[in-house]
């Protein structure tokens, strides 16, 4: 494995990450998605670096994506598996059993496509250093 192309484009698509999340639940569907008490945006850095760099491991060590086109096509599945991943258990740990399904909806949709532009990123990256 190429450790500057992991470490390179897992940076940059972590960033990438960061930013669509304050767009999309920040900005765009801040009221579908409250905030509770005061958010930790060094937390949620590093778990946007996290996704980064576990989406660039997997193009760099396991699967060679190098393309845009393939890198948003492979973050749109890992973004797919995640958000339910994630969705599932966060509604059940709820105090109550009524679960708010279309949030649960959105948020998975919202996941997918930031899954699929991170990964598109990375791609892109990993080719242009090649």
């Amino acid at each position: 494995m190429n450790a500057k192309f992991f470490l390179v484009s897992g940076i940059v698509g972590g960033i990438v990450d960061y930013l669509l999340g304050w767009l999309f639940y920040g900005i765009i569907f801040k009221d579908q998605f409250p905030v509770t008490g005061e958010m930790n945006l060094v937390m949620i850095a590093l778990g946007s670096l996290t996704l980064g760099l576990f989406i660039s491991y997997i193009f760099v060590k396991w699967a060679q994506i190098s393309t845009w086109q393939t890198g948003l096509q492979a973050g749109a599945i890992i973004g797919l598996f995640l958000a339910f991943y994630y969705d599932f258990f966060a509604s059940a740990m709820k105090a109550t059993t009524d679960i708010n399904w279309q949030m649960m909806g959105l948020d998975i949709i919202l996941t997918i496509i930031m899954s699929a532009l991170v990964g598109a990123t990375i791609a892109l990256v990993n080719g242009k250093m090649k």
